[in-house]
Order: structure tokens, then C-alpha cells, then sequence
């Protein structure tokens, strides 16, 4: 898929989901005080986990302007020094936005001149619609600094079964997995024998899935915006990251649309201040309940 060559031996480690990965790869790495690179609004755990290994969040805002992509330039260069490392995800959750080669090549080089490790969380790699998003290993020089987390929840629909792996930096996969020696005892053979099944067999489940999104976020963006609201159809993952209606904040968007029409959505600002302004929906549910949905929005009186 990525044309990555990966030594099975100590560059790949399984996860019990890639959700126990990141949360337990910041005791890997970081000591009280260190600095840890964060987008937002973005994923929880990697807050999270810095706060529980006595870290310090320095948050990367992800705006339209810059294509919800992290501003390295706009980090501060006493920050860059203390930084251990920085978490980077593509697709991304919330926003849905994908990145560009070349943004890959600056991270790495961002990373090399800081001595940072890059973690890469491509939960979302196969949840596309047009280009086929890429690995950040395929990067020359990628490997000396990162690692990459990938999960069969969102691709197989595997989400309760909890596997995943990281893959990269054999140093890095190492020190995640001498933590894990001493949290648990790896994931369940069967679970891991399935994911095997899963990776090396047909893709045409994939495919359909794919179809199956793509089918929703059509009619949920193109639904919305006859509405009147600002949205963008997402080139991947199976969010649609919408702006509110003006006037509104996030958390009162959420708060009407509950109130006025049962529906539940996720503000932008529960992921970060960065995502003031915006509401997540989620196109996990059938053409029908989504069309159910939109009349609802349509009776309602903003």
C-alpha cells in the first residue's frame, strides 16, 4: 500500500488498539517537564497522556487558513528545544483534512533539527475518497525520527476486537514496547490471527465500505449546504467538520440542534479552541437516519 519496507523483528510492535498505544507512548519518552507538540482541536489521548506522564501540552492550532495544518514556524524556538514529541494526525479527526507531501518533508526536517520524535496517527488512512492519503514513513528520513500508529478499528470495522500496531523507528517501537511488557501481555492471538486475516485477504470489503461513506457524506454535505450552512466535503475520514450557523457558537449549535431536533453532534470546541465555530458530525449511520436528520434541521428556526 505504502511501498514501506518494515523489519518485522523490531520496527512493528501490535497494540491493543492504536488508542493504548499513543496513550501509553508518551511514559516511553517523556519526563516531568517536557514539551509535547499537540494539534487542536484534535484527538484527546494525546493531551491526555501527556498530562499523565507530568508533560507539558504546547498546542498547534489546526485553522482553515492554513489548511488545518500545524504552523511550524510559529512554534516558539525555546519551546522546539524542550520539545520530546509531536503528534501529528492525517486524515485528521476532527477536521477531516489530509496533508500534502510536502508537509510531510517539513516535519521531518522540523524534527531532525529539534530532536523531536514524530508520531504519526493514520487511524484514518483507508477512510478516503479521492487521493490516496500517504504514510509519513514514506518520507526519506522519516524513520530516523517517527514512528506511525495504525488501527484496524476504522478500516475493518474492528473497533471493540482493540487492534492496532506502530510501526517506525526501531528505538522508538522499542522503548513503547518495553512500557508495554509491564501494562499488559499483548493482544489476544485469535484477535491478532483475524487482523491477519483482515490485512492479507480481499479488499473489497474496504471498498464497499469506502462507497458506503461516501454515499453519506454526499447526501449529509450537499443536504447541509442546500440549508444554507458552510460546509465542505471532507476527502476523507468519516467526518464532516461543518461551521455553525452565524450567530451561533459551537456549544449552542449543539445544545439547539439537541434540543430542537434530537440530534446529536460534536462541538468543535470540546477538541480545542481551535474548533470554535464548528460542529463534527459523524456520517456513521444509514442514508435514511441521515435524510431523517436533515428534515429536522430544515424545520428548525436558527
Amino acid at each position: 500500500r505504502f511501498n514501506v519496507t518494515l523489519n518485522p523483528d523490531n520496527e512493528i510492535c501490535s497494540l491493543i488498539g492504536s488508542k493504548e498505544g499513543i496513550g501509553h507512548f508518551h511514559l516511553a519518552f517523556v519526563n516531568p517537564g517536557d514539551v509535547v507538540l499537540i494539534p487542536e482541536p484534535g484527538y484527546p489521548v494525546y493531551n491526555t497522556g501527556t498530562i499523565f506522564s507530568d508533560g507539558e501540552p504546547y498546542f498547534m492550532p489546526l485553522r482553515a487558513e492554513n489548511n488545518f495544518l500545524p504552523d511550524f514556524d510559529s512554534i516558539p524556538e525555546a519551546v522546539a528545544k524542550r520539545a520530546r514529541i509531536m503528534f501529528i494526525n492525517y486524515p485528521n479527526n476532527p477536521t477531516a483534512a489530509t496533508a500534502p507531501r510536502e508537509f510531510y518533508v517539513k516535519a521531518v526536517e522540523y524534527a531532525r533539527k529539534y530532536g523531536i520524535i514524530i508520531a504519526h496517527d493514520a487511524a484514518y488512512s483507508e477512510m478516503y475518497y479521492e487521493d490516496k492519503p500517504m504514510s509519513f514513513l514514506e518520507i526519506p528520513g522519516a524513520k530516523e525520527v517517527g514512528v506511525e500508529f495504525h488501527s484496524l478499528s476504522k478500516t475493518y470495522n474492528m473497533t471493540g476486537w482493540r487492534i492496532g500496531w506502530v510501526c517506525g523507528n526501531p528505538a522508538i517501537v522499542k522503548g513503547l514496547s518495553t512500557v508495554k511488557d509491564n501494562y499488559d501481555s499483548g493482544a489476544f492471538q485469535a484477535v491478532q490471527e483475524a487482523a491477519v486475516a483482515a490485512l492479507t485477504g480481499p479488499q473489497d470489503c474496504v471498498e464497499k465500505m469506502r462507497a458506503l461513506y461516501r454515499q453519506r457524506r454526499d447526501v449529509l454535505c450537499e443536504g447541509l449546504a442546500r440549508l444554507g450552512w458552510n460546509v465542505t466535503k471532507p476527502a476523507a475520514t468519516f467526518y464532516v467538520w461543518a461551521r455553525v450557523p452565524k450567530g451561533y457558537a459551537s456549544s449552542d449549535t449543539v445544545g439547539k440542534l439537541l434540543d430542537d431536533a434530537g440530534i446529536v453532534c460534536t462541538p468543535g470546541n470540546g477538541l480545542g479552541p481551535s474548533g470554535e465555530g464548528y460542529v463534527r458530525f459523524a456520517l456513521t449511520v444509514g442514508v435514511p437516519r441521515i435524510t431523517e436528520a436533515l428534515s429536522r434541521i430544515a424545520r428548525m428556526k436558527w
